[in-house]
């Protein structure tokens, strides 16, 4: 089959490898319909995560048609159409139990190793680097989901891939994100971030009933989409996000953060923007923080911040004290997709949101090694790209 395949730093190719096979009694192999290029994909482009390996197949957002299934996968059919959530995880431990379906105790099957890195365990995700299990991903032809019993979220007929696909990743994930908000109809919102994630959060916070959105960004094309999702919208190449963040709050600030950023952050040319990129072309840290200080700064006292967006390693100038001082929540962590899925699934139905607003690309399979630059320079309007196998 072909797949789109990590060989090293900005080196993604669209390789001939073997199909997958059914390895356990709870696996499934799906033929994948449509997946997509995530910004957490990108953060592997950028060799930004540690645990990748020359061949490793890419992609956490994907869905298709059940082609075959293993002899204890009784609730999947061959033919049926799902979407497969980027977390693996096999429903039974205690995690699963509790609904925190990305920190499963067992689907991790680099488990030791994860120990080690993060103190316990996360779930397995696919196509996201051995700390996490190095499976294989869904960017290609077909993928092998393992706990495919629990791991998949089953779709009805009458409605398009492409309304359905983010419910793998983005949707609930820019759900969960205003979720952990606590969001009070009073609340004014800021999200730092108009990418996919920020997106998604800006139309989730809206349907949960927020008073104000605030979306923080450079690129036109992502303010012009937040900016029809609901949002008030902040150019942070052409205003300070501070100054204009107390202008609309009068001096008070917004009562919860969402950075959907994660551990890129871009800003202007301030102090801790170039310590940041000096730090790391040292290796002296791994993740710009830049917006995990302004939130901090600019969040109302006793305020949530909620972090979606992915970190991989080691902060530098920290303001924990202003962190604690002001009373502030933070919540944060790899989305737990079936926990939000079915309300999600019902709200497309209904016909409340159409989550394909946000594709600005289709293209083939083959493309998507050129892709993974558009999307990550921003060229051409890219704002969210799906592949077609």
């Amino acid at each position: 089959m072909r797949a789109l395949c990590w060989h090293g730093k900005a080196d993604i190719r669209c390789d001939t490898v073997p199909d997958p096979r059914i390895e356990e009694p709870r696996d499934a192999i799906i033929k994948v319909t449509s997946c997509a290029i995530c910004g957490s994909d990108l953060h592997l482009y950028d060799g930004f995560m540690p645990g990748m390996e020359q061949g490793d197949i890419l992609g956490h957002e994907a869905m298709g048609e059940v082609v075959e299934v293993g002899r204890e996968v009784t609730n999947l059919k061959v033919g049926e159409r799902v979407v497969i959530p980027f977390t693996i995880f096999c429903g039974e431990c205690e995690q699963c139990r509790r609904g925190n379906f990305s920190v499963c105790e067992r689907s991790n099957r680099n488990k030791d190793l994860a120990d080690k890195v993060f103190g316990h365990t996360t779930a397995g995700l696919f196509g996201y680097t051995h700390l996490t299990g190095g499976y294989a991903g869904g960017q290609a032809e077909y993928l092998r989901v393992p706990f495919a019993d629990r791991t998949h979220i089953k779709v009805p007929g009458g409605l398009g891939d492409e309304q359905l696909l983010f419910l793998s990743d983005i949707f609930p994930t820019g759900w969960q994100a205003a979720v952990q908000c606590d969001l009070q109809p009073t609340d004014t919102v800021a999200i730092w971030g108009c990418g996919p994630v920020g997106q998604m959060a800006i139309r989730s916070t809206v349907l949960l009933g927020a008073k104000r959105v605030i979306a923080i960004d450079t690129v036109p094309e992502r303010l012009a989409m937040a900016q029809a999702g609901g949002a008030v919208t902040i150019d942070f190449m052409q205003e300070s996000v501070v100054e204009r963040l107390n202008d609309l709050t009068q001096g008070k600030g917004p009562e919860k953060c969402i950075d959907a950023v994660g551990m890129e952050a871009h800003a202007t040319a301030t102090l801790d923007s170039i310590y940041d990129r000096a730090k790391q072309a040292l290796m002296l840290e791994t993740d710009r923080a830049h917006v995990l200080r302004e939130m901090i700064h600019v969040c109302r006292p006793a305020g949530v911040l909620s972090v979606p967006g992915v970190y991989g390693g080691l902060l530098d100038k920290f303001p924990f004290g202003v962190l604690m001082n002001k009373g502030l929540t933070v919540r944060t962590g790899q989305t737990h997709v079936n926990r939000w899925t079915d309300d999600l699934l019902r709200r497309i139905e209904e016909g409340q949101i159409d989550p394909s607003f946000v594709i600005t690309h289709k293209v083939r399979l083959e493309d998507g090694p050129a892709m993974y630059k558009t999307f990550r320079d921003k060229e051409d309007g890219c704002i969210k790209v799906v592949l077609k196998p």
